[in-house]
């Protein structure tokens, strides 16, 4: 079997693939502090919340934006799963030209986001991602990484509202109801999830104007579904879009499974 790893800021998600069958999955928070050995038993805990054997993993592929993190992992893999993981970087084939100014500062995940896309949909396509930022990719009709835009993710933009206003609480970031709020939280609610909601629309028609009306767009992230369920500007929702693509790379590369 397949263990897929995409490391993000905020949550690291991990797939464990049987073939071409996303067997289980997991999302546990990205730990800066964590050694190898503490994410070695969290795994294994997983693992056997499961009923499955880590001996079952033959082979490892990670996507990363969080470097030290990635190398904790790799230790983990080494030590845990007896696994040399394959990392998704330069010199890792992915079937996608990147025509970007600087296609290695692109991140990992913006790229395996756009692999599985075409390998899923028909281009010309956009991939929203609402992660700790959310990502906006344009993928030509031939399949093409031609770049995109960075916002500002929802949950960073809420705790900054909180962490930076004297009066104003935390808040959990669920479906506001409606945006006239008529107290401080709903009026919060109202504002973070329908503003996002109007960036995403209004990012998405810009990139339409600039890469094609017909454009498909597809959305994926851990808060894909609150935002997704407010709008029409969204085509498909694809909550395991990374997983996916990291499990296409890895059949590319050869990866055993």
């Amino acid at each position: 079997m397949i263990l897929t790893m995409d490391i993000g800021n905020t949550n690291t998600v991990l797939g464990l693939y049987d073939g071409d069958l996303l067997k289980t999955h997991w999302r546990i928070a990205t730990d800066r502090n964590k050694t190898p050995d503490e994410y070695g038993m969290l795994f294994k805990n997983l693992f056997d919340s499961a009923e499955i054997s880590n001996k079952v993993v033959d082979s490892i592929i990670i996507s990363s934006v969080v470097p030290p993190i990635l190398r904790v992992l790799k230790k983990t893999a080494y030590r845990y799963f007896n696994v040399n993981p394959l990392v998704i970087g330069p010199g890792v084939k992915t079937g996608m030209n990147i025509k970007t100014d600087n296609p290695k500062e692109v991140g990992a995940d913006r790229i395996v986001n756009a692999v599985a896309a075409s390998r899923i949909y028909s281009g010309p396509l956009i991939i929203v991602d609402f992660g700790t930022a959310t990502t906006f990719c344009a993928v030509s009709e031939t399949g093409e990484y031609l770049g995109g835009a960075i916002a500002p993710g929802i949950g960073i933009s809420a705790e900054a509202l909180f962490n930076q206003s004297a009066k104003l609480p935390r808040i959990e970031l669920v479906e506001p109801g409606q945006a006239i709020g008529k107290n401080t939280i709903d009026g919060m609610k109202a504002g973070i999830v329908y503003g996002f909601v109007g960036q995403v629309e209004y990012l998405v028609a810009r990139i339409k104007k600039e890469l094609s009306d017909t454009a498909s767009v597809i959305a994926t992230g851990g808060l894909v579904s609150l935002i997704a369920a407010e709008t029409d500007a969204i085509d498909h929702v694809e909550p395991f879009l990374t997983l996916k693509g990291l499990k296409y790379i890895a059949d590319l590369n050869g990866v055993k499974s």
